[in-house]
């Protein structure tokens, strides 16, 4: 496969240090995790924990997903005109005033009042993303694996805070005020990335339509995509909705339901840290279809339990599950194609995205139209199709060994 141009590959390269500004830059995916994950958090607080409007709450999601995916065209040439320093800083006061701007809009306006901010904040989030990406480029060459482990630590750790913080400030602040202390984040870090000194960078442009499409002609590169889309679709599934559907399937308080889905993050981010030292030491296909069974049985208990014990376990088991498989696939793709680049917006990268967006925002229409049993069920259904595809991916290794010996 073939990586989007201008990228170079990402060999270990000893003794090179880190451009001025790219060490800050690695901790803007705190900010990243912070903007992704509000919306799954802040959903109670804006009462929909007591309404059956799921079509709304899917249309929140596509908001989203419009703002991330207008971020792909805008930022490539606001760094190049601005500079990273600029965009970094641009891309966090717009976090700072959407955020703002839902504080104000909160209940008792009505929800169409939000589609803005929900807005700003897909393009800020996909502003961020883009220009951290490039700013670290350097560090990811230098050592590519402790350069995406401490992204995603990152990146987890806003995640779990947003929710934590919301979940504790739940009957202390209202939901305006609860927008207001979070804006202070991104906030602070526009004040530091103004005030930080980036080394000069050139942007490549984003690729088009066709060279996504160009990428994904191998069979193994169209599985481990597929592999990757279901994967990210099964996580953000939870994300997105796992408040929602605790609260009204067993009744649990916003706050507490908020705070199991500050639990999910939790175990994520256990989970991937543990992977790190697991996976020298046991055999990798073992320990992928482990994971994916121990997830399947997981979504069981959840869509069975009556109680808050099998809530806890089923989440837990949940997350721990799906931490070591986002991981142990991109080591496939690392090994297999060494010009990949988990940053950019080439073939793999870009499907697996799009079940991560698309999932939370198809969730609104089949719970719309089923039940919100359908939370548990998506991830559930998600979880047999990464099995299934593992096991093509299997077979397409034993007939290419076979092959080609």
């Amino acid at each position: 496969m073939k990586a989007t141009a201008d990228i170079p590959t990402p060999v270990q390269e000893p003794g090179v240090l880190a451009p001025p500004g790219a060490r800050g830059a690695l901790a803007g995916f705190f900010i990243s995790g912070v903007l992704l994950a509000f919306l799954g958090a802040i959903l109670p607080s804006w009462g929909h924990h007591v309404q059956s409007d799921y079509w709304m709450i899917g249309l929140y999601f596509v908001a989203l997903i419009a703002g991330v995916l207008a971020a792909v065209r805008i930022a490539p040439p606001l760094m190049a005109k601005k500079g990273l320093g600029w965009t970094l800083t641009c891309a966090c006061a717009a976090a700072a005033v959407a955020l703002l701007y839902l504080g104000f809009f909160s209940p008792p306006f009505v929800a169409w009042w939000r589609f803005p901010g929900v807005l700003l904040i897909g393009l800020a989030a996909g502003v961020l993303h883009t220009a951290i990406f490039h700013a670290i480029s350097p560090m990811y060459r230098h050592d590519p694996a402790a350069t995406v482990n401490l992204a995603g630590i990152l990146f987890g750790l806003g995640c779990f805070s947003v929710a934590l913080l919301i979940s504790r400030m739940f009957y202390l602040y209202t939901a305006s005020a609860i927008q207001v202390w979070l804006a202070l984040i991104p906030a602070f870090f526009a004040v530091g990335y103004a005030r930080s000194r980036f080394a000069p960078h050139t942007v490549a442009p984003p690729p088009t339509a066709h060279a996504l499409l160009e990428e994904l002609k191998s069979p193994y590169a169209l599985l481990l995509s597929l592999i990757l889309f279901f994967q990210l679709g099964n996580e953000w599934a939870l994300a997105g909705w796992l408040p929602l559907f605790l609260s009204q399937r067993l009744g649990m308080s916003p706050s507490v339901s908020v705070l199991m889905l500050a639990f999910y993050w939790l175990a994520l981010l256990i989970g991937r840290v543990v992977a790190q030292w697991i996976l020298p030491r046991f055999r990798h296909g073992r320990l992928l279809v482990t994971c994916v069974l121990m997830a399947m049985f997981a979504c069981v208990i959840l869509l069975a339990t009556d109680n808050a014990f099998g809530a806890v376990t089923g989440v837990l088991l949940l997350g721990g599950a799906f931490a070591p498989i986002y991981p142990l696939v991109v080591e496939r793709i690392g090994a297999r194609f060494p010009s990949y680049h988990p940053g950019y917006y080439n073939g793999i990268f870009s499907l697996a995205m799009a079940g991560g967006l698309l999932a939370p925002c198809t969730l609104g229409y089949l719970a719309w139209m089923l039940d919100v049993r359908a939370v548990m069920a998506v991830p559930l259904f998600g979880s047999a199709a990464v099995a299934v595809l593992l096991a093509a991916l299997w077979l397409e290794g034993r007939l290419r060994s076979y092959l080609h010996p």
